[in-house]
């Protein structure tokens, strides 16, 4: 055994005008990023968790305008094929939360006021999936007044159809009796369950041979559904052993408002069509 290995012949060492690994990913602008605003140890991972989480979200949404232009087109397979990447990405934003559990209450608490009134609640990118996802908030939009770029990009994906109402206008084009009131209706607001497409839902499990693609589609979007509430059950729980019952730096209630986020769903029939099988 030896604790020494030499260079293979052929690797290139000679870097000088190339293109390198760290310029590819321009890892000079990637980690100088992380600048705390306080002389505390603990604040690098507080730091470096969230831009994870946003680099995640970037990657999230990139799948997801991708699923709904493919759905859109009536081509499930690649579809299909984006929404099983995110489900990856989920995991990996769930099992990310371990790390930040490692910052204990009395850690946090000698940064947390440095953070002013900066908080999660305030993430465009978060926003902007829950927006593709189904789950329109028109007054969120608001939230980003003081960036045009950002409140002109959601306020246009508020306006479009989001992964679910597409999903729908491709069963009716299927031949599926969706219902025409929620084929038109006004995209820009929260979905609400309608009987009639837990009826659809309902003849498409009912017969999964006949209606395959559009029965694994659906299960796919249910695992999708269930990866987003695992990974908010989790920031739940994580916010709930760093900082209890305290108000979030930004305003909101924190436990309490995320608690609530828990009972939104952004595709209902497909919850609601198991009782009925």
């Amino acid at each position: 055994m030896t604790s020494h290995r030499p260079i293979e012949e052929g690797v290139a060492t000679d870097l000088a005008g190339e293109q390198t690994y760290g310029s590819y990913l321009q890892l000079d602008a990637l980690l100088g990023a992380q600048r705390p605003v306080s002389d505390h140890h603990d604040e690098m991972l507080f730091i470096v968790q969230h831009q994870v989480t946003e680099l995640w979200l970037k990657q999230l949404i990139h799948e997801l305008r991708s699923a709904i232009a493919l759905v859109a087109a009536d081509d499930l397979p690649p579809a299909l094929k984006r929404l099983a990447r995110i489900k990856a990405i989920q995991r990996q934003m769930f099992e990310q939360w371990s790390v930040l559990e490692t910052l204990t209450p009395v850690e946090y608490v000698q940064f947390r006021d440095a953070l002013g009134k900066a908080s999660g609640f305030q993430s465009a990118q978060y926003r902007t999936v829950e927006f593709l996802l189904g789950n329109k908030t028109p007054g969120m939009v608001k939230v980003f007044a003081h960036d045009p770029v950002l409140r002109d990009q959601l306020q246009a994906d508020l306006e479009a159809p989001g992964l679910y109402d597409t999903f729908l206008r491709h069963l009716a084009r299927r031949g599926h009796d969706v219902p025409s009131e929620v084929l038109d209706r006004d995209v820009r607001e929260p979905y609400t369950s309608h009987p009639g497409v837990v009826e659809v839902f309902r003849r498409i499990y009912a017969d999964p041979d006949e209606h395959w693609d559009d029965y694994e589609a659906s299960e796919e979007l249910v695992d999708v559904e269930e990866g987003f509430q695992l990974w908010r059950f989790r920031h739940l729980k994580t916010v709930e052993r760093i900082i209890g019952f305290k108000r979030g730096t930004g305003g909101s209630s924190g436990v309490a408002f995320l608690q609530r986020a828990l009972d939104l769903t952004f595709f209902p029939e497909l919850l609601d069509v198991r009782t009925h099988l």
